[in-house]
């Protein structure tokens, strides 16, 4: 007998996971920002500005990445052992990359760090290049697949209880090989960039900074474009990792995630106005002096990747398909927490809108008039 509220559990937490890593997108325009330090500031006024503009907001970034993270482990754990515990190198990469970023911002600024200031800036650029496309990279295999195999009779085997083994050496690095992934991973990059550019727009109050981050609006508009179509139309275009309804074996079908888009159409609406979004906050922004547009293209970038993941979950769809044996696939089904668990987290999930408030009331109160000099020479504390 189908347990219809265990199966809307496990369709409402890939909805979390879905909207936590819409969010993280988002909020890497702190990733963005710090490969433009150097393009953007001219001279060392200017680098503290752009600098101190991203150290209001890059704990907002780690805390979600960790949040994601944490509600991926609770609520589908097998992913979770598969992925971080085979594909090691690109989690262990992209850790690696948020370590010094926090390292960075505590220590820049010290009278006594013995690194220097320009080190720990390009520490700050490694976390943002590296970072984005790694974090893009490791999703788009959502959609492409990687090489491992899952085998639950293990648990009752005493010699080898390991559930999931990775197929490849290069545990996970193997995936920035494939184009269609390193399509997206570029375009987080260039999309990071774009969404830092309207952000300082949006936040510094220095004439000469708002210029030249317009000018790298249309620079970094163009490649973002140019990778994210690539990949939409590709994965549009492509096969897809289907699931049979009736035993869960998975199976490849044409097309499968165009078929997502049209047989769900609220996601579909979801995706098209995600994309309006974008593109209106950009043109918006080149077109006029005009400020917003970070609020247009940030709630637009939540949307466009928020229904990118559920066609990835939703729809009877292997979320992380194996290439290497599709019946070791993961779907929401096979890889979710017991119904106890996933009830008990879904109370707990109650808060989430008073956590996005207080986010939202921090966001504002940091953000309560521009950044500017006298405020940086004011200040007692700078990154």
């Amino acid at each position: 007998m189908t347990d219809t509220t265990y199966i809307l559990l496990q369709h409402y937490w890939w909805f979390i996971i879905s909207l936590l890593g819409a969010i993280l997108v988002f909020l890497l325009f702190v990733q963005g920002g710090q490969t433009l330090i150097y393009t953007l500031g001219k001279n060392k006024t200017e680098q503290t500005l752009l600098v101190n503009a991203l150290g209001r907001k890059w704990e907002f970034t780690f805390t979600t990445l960790v949040t994601f993270g944490g509600a991926f482990f609770a609520s589908f754990p097998l992913f979770y052992s598969t992925s971080f515990g085979g594909a090691y190198w690109v989690w262990m990469a992209i850790l690696f990359c948020f370590i010094i970023q926090a390292i960075s911002y505590e220590y820049r600024s010290k009278p006594s760090n013995f690194l220097g200031q320009r080190t720990y800036d390009a520490f700050l650029f490694v976390n943002g290049f590296l970072g984005t496309i790694l974090l893009g990279i490791a999703v788009a295999t959502f959609f492409t697949g990687s090489e491992f195999s899952v085998n639950k009779l293990n648990l009752a085997n005493s010699a080898n209880t390991v559930i999931s083994s990775w197929e490849t050496p290069w545990h996970g690095l193997e995936a920035a090989l494939n184009l269609h992934n390193l399509s997206l991973g570029l375009a987080v990059f260039f999309l990071a960039r774009v969404l830092a550019t309207l952000y300082f727009m949006n936040t510094i109050d220095n004439d000469e900074i708002f210029k030249r981050s317009r000018k790298q609006l249309l620079y970094n508009a163009i490649p973002f474009l140019v990778f994210f179509l690539t990949f939409v139309i590709w994965l549009m275009l492509r096969q897809g990792f289907a699931v049979n309804p009736s035993d869960g074996t998975v199976f490849m079908e044409n097309f499968k995630y165009f078929h997502n888009l049209i047989q769900m159409p609220i996601v579909l609406i979801i995706f098209l106005a995600g994309v309006v979004l974008v593109l209106w906050g950009i043109a918006a922004s080149l077109l006029k002096t005009y400020t917003k547009g970070i609020w247009f293209t940030g709630f637009g970038t939540v949307l466009a990747v928020l229904a990118l993941f559920l066609i990835a979950g939703y729809n009877n769809t292997a979320y992380y398909p194996s290439t290497f044996d599709l019946q070791s696939s993961l779907t929401i089904y096979n890889s979710s927490s017991s119904k106890f668990t996933l009830t008990a987290m879904s109370i707990v999930s109650i808060l989430i809108p008073f956590v996005i408030a207080y986010i939202w009331y921090a966001w504002k109160s940091i953000n309560v008039k521009k950044i500017n000099e006298e405020e940086i020479n004011n200040e007692s504390h700078v990154y």
